[in-house]
């Protein structure tokens, strides 16, 4: 019963960790685009300067919670919640910053 509920943890805690570096990822790419743009795309700089400490928070409470796996069952019953949760945190973020910016010239 452990070892499945450590697999299942280890997953979803995995998952959590892509989503989180799934939004740093978007922030620089639009970040890296805005640069180019020069003058007009200050306004999307200073958006992604913004938002780099909840990118970073999740990404680092995400691997946190993958760490935890590795433990016994409240370990992994812990880090199926914070790596989770910092993963399900990043997706609202990322698609808050996807609605910002969709459909811009």
């Amino acid at each position: 019963m452990g070892a499945v509920v450590g697999v299942i943890a280890f997953v979803i805690a995995l998952v959590g960790l892509v989503a989180a570096l799934g939004h740093v990822g978007y922030l620089a790419m639009l970040n890296s685009a805005a640069r180019k743009r020069g003058a007009s795309g200050q306004y999307a700089v200073d958006y992604v300067g913004a938002r780099w400490k909840v990118a970073g928070v999740t990404s680092a409470a995400a691997a946190f919670g993958l760490l935890l796996t590795s433990g016994g069952l409240a370990p992994d019953i812990l880090g199926m919640i914070v790596g989770g949760g910092a993963g399900l945190m990043a997706q609202r973020q990322l698609e808050s910053t996807r609605k910002n910016f969709r459909n811009q010239p």
